[in-house]
């Protein structure tokens, strides 16, 4: 890599002596020569201010444009393989392939790494079990359901505080989604169904996302957290999660009857204890609602077209034209992941064993774990200068996958099942790690582009883009007379994200020589986004209880108002419209 980028580098000799400048974006270049030919002093967002025919020299001798992680290359595709005048249309694809990478996030996530999740908490003794459901059902409320749904925000931040070139957007997605779920999302739901609060959750879920907060604005004033600091966001959440349980379990024996279902002020309850919901490839997306009256025995060859058959056409028949053309983008994402990532239904009799294609995913499984991580390093690595880490796991794979087709049947799955549920735990939170880095990757481009910050692409493309789907599915809830249980789903969802979202994606960047992740705002935009965020929370907290937590139509026609004036600030002060000291 450094002898390749000795080539491309201007041949200017040693770098003469003296005090660097310092330049406006707060990148230093030695004085002497132009700009371009020290590209490696200079940041990637200057490449528009030079002339068109120097862009791809520009992107290709600057350390700052690479790309860490990723398969594509962004920024020398945009300023390389297209010419000048086709920039608009390269922005074009560009956007299309961000819109089909939210897809990609949400499909894995609803439809693969949620179910998994669950049938993994199942085997775990956490699920919904009458007998002990004044415990298991809070703790797999505000545990696993949180994680399942607060996966592509989590893996997103993880991937952006990887690079400290990319941190803001982390920065920016957290605090933006904070903002747009407690203000718009909650907002709607007070538009859609005007409800009385749950008090006491309410106000227990208002006070941790401030505390959250509040810490997250003190660790970006110091400009950096400690390790300490990474383990208490995580400790944070744990209490929040263990207060869930105890107080619904002090609630329950208050009142006398632990064993009986929800009462009225206790939201966090999962939303199938009120509203059963069929989910991953229990959907009936795939068929599963008609079935003979008689059993037949299927061959495998009849059971693997079937099983990776991601149409109903029963359902497709019945569905409106813009359902079909959705489902038809989705289509391919949904083959490729019923290919590599199986899933495990405790719902279902046989569990959802499919016996062909499950060994498949012995092989698929593995394979796709060590091609995408590290964007393929380690499986393209050759033992010995030999033999590829890939080929090796495919020999393995294949012989363990050819022992289970044959000491196992189709009508019956084997007893080890549930192992094929971590399987799909691991790879579906594979593909949504690499869509999160080519997310991240994508939307830095796009910055550099446009020349905006990685803050404001992270509280509006970002945010939007992850929190598009837990906002109709927390309005549908609230439509269908669940607007408490929606209401507790946005804040629960929020308080996940940032406390496991910060504290685990910097938890992760730090080593045993350097116990210190930096966190240096890119922008002013970052105090404008925690001062928004916390406004609307003390808003919320006090008019609330001062309307007895009554949340009707005036409440959320002001919170709308509010996201709406955050917004117009937000983007004078990124466009210097708006000027802070």
């Amino acid at each position: 890599g450094a002898t390749g980028l000795a080539g491309v580098l201007s041949p200017a000799g040693a770098l003469p002596a003296g005090p660097p400048l310092l330049l406006d974006v707060g990148h230093t270049v030695p004085p002497g020569g132009d700009a371009l030919s020290h590209g490696r002093g200079l940041d990637c967002w200057e490449v528009r201010k030079h002339n068109s025919s120097e862009w791809c020299h520009f992107i290709r001798s600057n350390p700052d444009c690479r790309l860490d992680g990723g398969f594509l290359d962004y920024l020398d595709g945009v300023f390389c393989v297209f010419p000048p005048r086709l920039l608009p249309l390269a922005v074009t694809l560009y956007a299309l392939w961000l819109l089909y990478l939210f897809i990609i996030l949400g499909v894995t996530a609803e439809k693969f790494f949620c179910p998994n999740l669950s049938a993994i908490s199942t085997n775990l003794k956490l699920s919904h079990n009458v007998a002990v459901f004044s415990l298991t059902s809070p703790l797999h409320g505000v545990t696993f359901l949180a994680f399942g749904n607060g996966a592509p925000d989590v893996f997103s931040a993880v991937v952006a505080f990887s690079d400290p070139r990319t941190a803001g957007l982390a920065i920016g997605a957290i605090f933006g989604a904070g903002v747009f779920v407690t203000t718009v999302v909650a907002g709607g739901i007070a538009l859609v169904k005007p409800f009385t609060a749950a008090s006491r959750p309410f106000l227990r879920d208002v006070i941790f996302y401030m505390v959250a907060v509040f810490l997250t604005f003190v660790v970006l004033y110091l400009g950096r957290i400690r390790l300490g600091e990474a383990l208490g966001y995580l400790g944070l959440y744990v209490f929040y999660v263990l207060t869930v349980v105890l107080c619904t379990w002090i609630h329950r024996r208050q009142r006398g009857d632990g064993l009986a279902p929800p009462g009225p002020w206790e939201p966090e309850m999962p939303a199938d204890v009120e509203e059963p919901e069929p989910s991953g490839t229990n959907s009936g997306d795939y068929g599963e609602e008609y079935r003979p009256l008689l059993p037949s025995r299927e061959t495998s060859l009849r059971i693997l077209t079937t099983a990776l058959s991601p149409l109903d056409y029963r359902k497709w028949r019945r569905k409106p034209w813009y359902w079909r053309l959705f489902k038809a983008f989705k289509v391919p994402v949904e083959l490729v992941l019923l290919l590599t990532v199986p899933v495990v239904d405790p719902d279902k009799d046989d569990l959802n064993w499919k016996r062909p294609l499950n060994c498949l995913h012995i092989l698929t499984s593995p394979l796709l774990c060590v091609l995408t991580l590290k964007s393929g390093a380690y499986g393209l690595y050759q033992i010995q200068g030999i033999f590829p880490v890939w080929g090796l796991v495919t020999l393995v794979a294949s012989a363990l996958a050819l022992i289970i087709f044959i000491t196992t049947s189709n009508e019956e799955p084997p007893k080890y099942h549930c192992v094929f549920a971590f399987l799909g735990f691991l790879a579906s939170a594979m593909w949504i790690n690499a869509a999160a880095t080519e997310l991240v990757n994508i939307l830095r481009t796009l910055g550099i582009i446009f020349q905006l910050s990685n803050t404001v692409l992270g509280l509006t493309l970002l945010a939007w883009g992850n929190s598009i789907g837990d906002t109709f599915s927390d309005l549908t809830m609230a439509r269908q007379g669940y607007p408490r249980m929606a209401c507790a789903a946005c804040f629960g969802g929020i308080i996940f994200n940032i406390l496991v979202g910060v504290g685990l994606g910097c938890l992760l960047q730090m080593t045993s020589s350097q116990p210190l992740v930096k966190l240096e705002p890119d922008s002013p935009l970052v105090w404008v986004l925690a001062g928004a965020l916390g406004l609307s929370l003390v808003f919320s907290f006090v008019t609330v209880p001062a309307q007895c937590f009554q949340l009707g139509k005036a409440y959320g026609g002001c919170l709308i108002a509010y996201y709406l004036v955050f917004l117009c600030v937000a983007l004078l002060t990124e466009f210097r419209v708006i000027h802070f000291s």
